[in-house]
């Protein structure tokens, strides 16, 4: 297995973030986009090919990843949910990548994502032999999230805004887990306020979001 392993990366970045109020791909995290901190860590991982799945307000986003390894397609049908970002994202991956054996299913909300963390999850799939390897979080399963190729047909048959998480749920007694108190998403303006106030930064500009 450790000869022949080969693992994908699916970054869904397509929601229309209207609980942020803005496009959330889009807010400042440091010296760069959200997105694109998110998508660099994933090019700086071992898992490859990299996919980005846009929708909503996706020709506002799309330049800010310009000159990474990646490789970008825009769901149409996003207003679907999740579900149907990641039948996308496994259609670009079956032209790009058909021999791939896994993939990373990770969210482009996430400020504390890591390519650190990517390898654990490909570090522990290698070592528990586990067809599912997700990330656990105050005992929750989520994202990143690591899918052997036995589940990709269920993984193309996502709809809804379930995403992946339906298959995490039917199998969670069979997941290995891999801790990441770390890892969070941003949903609202006061999920940002309050990630800007942990690292000690001010809101762009002093304005209210």
């Amino acid at each position: 297995m450790a000869e022949s392993f080969s693992c994908a990366i699916m970054v869904l970045a397509a929601g229309a973030s209207t609980r942020m109020g803005q496009p959330k791909q889009l807010l400042p995290v440091g010296d760069l986009p959200l997105l694109r901190q998110v998508v660099e860590e994933a090019v700086g991982s071992l898992a490859a090919p990299v996919i980005v799945v846009l929708g909503a307000h996706a020709a506002e986003i799309r330049p800010t990843l310009g000159g990474l390894a990646v490789h970008v397609v825009v769901n149409e049908g996003w207003a679907e949910g999740m579900g149907s970002s990641v039948r996308v994202g496994m259609e670009a991956l079956a032209q790009l990548a058909p021999e791939a054996g896994n993939v990373i299913i990770a969210l482009g909300d996430m400020p504390n994502f890591s390519a650190t963390h990517l390898t654990r999850l490909i570090e522990a799939c290698r070592q528990t032999g586990r067809s599912i390897v997700a990330t656990e979080h105050g005992g929750r399963l989520m994202p990143p999230a690591l899918f052997a190729g036995g589940h990709f047909p269920a993984l193309r048959a996502s709809h809804g805004d379930a995403g992946a998480r339906a298959l995490l749920q039917a199998h969670a007694d069979e997941v290995a887990r891999v801790p990441a108190a770390e890892l969070f998403d941003l949903d609202t303006q006061a999920d940002y306020a309050a990630y800007l106030k942990q690292r000690g930064e001010a809101r762009p500009g002093g304005a209210e979001l």
